[in-house]
């Protein structure tokens, strides 16, 4: 994957629709007059993406006061995403890409580093979709311990 096919501020956010983790569809127009905060995942209940997931789940007052909802979004099936919203009281929605075309389209799908060799995966990224529905910042292979607070950092810095 080349870093072209990535987002960068100032860019339109690509359109989705995909199923929640409830089984009800959601777009993006959905938060059309609202920042939302995109981020992409490997693998529901695996331990960094747990850890990840319960960090926005315990900063979503703050966050929701900074004016930002947030969407997860991974390749599990809708059922898989009720379970680890279950597992967690996780209080966003989880919606499901099991064919990828979405992770692919907003750079989050593709060539990654793991553990030293090149496999085609799911990579960790996040995405600030403004009110009007641009790019206002993405952020791509980030790590999931610490990421949520350096995000806060970033927004109360702003």
């Amino acid at each position: 994957m080349t870093d072209s096919s990535r987002l960068s501020a100032g860019d339109t956010a690509p359109a989705f629709t995909l199923t929640d983790d409830s089984g009800n569809e959601v777009s993006l127009s959905d938060y059309q007059g609202k920042k939302v905060l995109v981020y992409f995942y490997p693998k529901a209940n695996t331990p960094g993406c747990t850890t990840e997931a319960c960090d926005f789940r315990d900063s979503l007052a703050r966050l929701n006061g900074a004016g930002i909802d947030i969407v997860g979004i991974s390749p599990d099936p809708v059922e898989k995403l009720a379970k680890f919203r279950d597992d967690h009281g996780l209080n966003f929605p989880l919606l499901s890409d099991e064919d990828k075309s979405v992770m692919t389209e907003w750079g989050a799908f593709g060539e990654k580093n793991n553990y030293g060799k090149i496999v085609q995966g799911v990579i960790r990224s996040t995405v600030l979709v403004g009110e009007d529905g641009t790019v206002e910042w993405a952020k791509y292979n980030v790590k999931a311990k610490g990421h949520v607070e350096r995000i806060l950092r970033d927004i109360d810095q702003a």
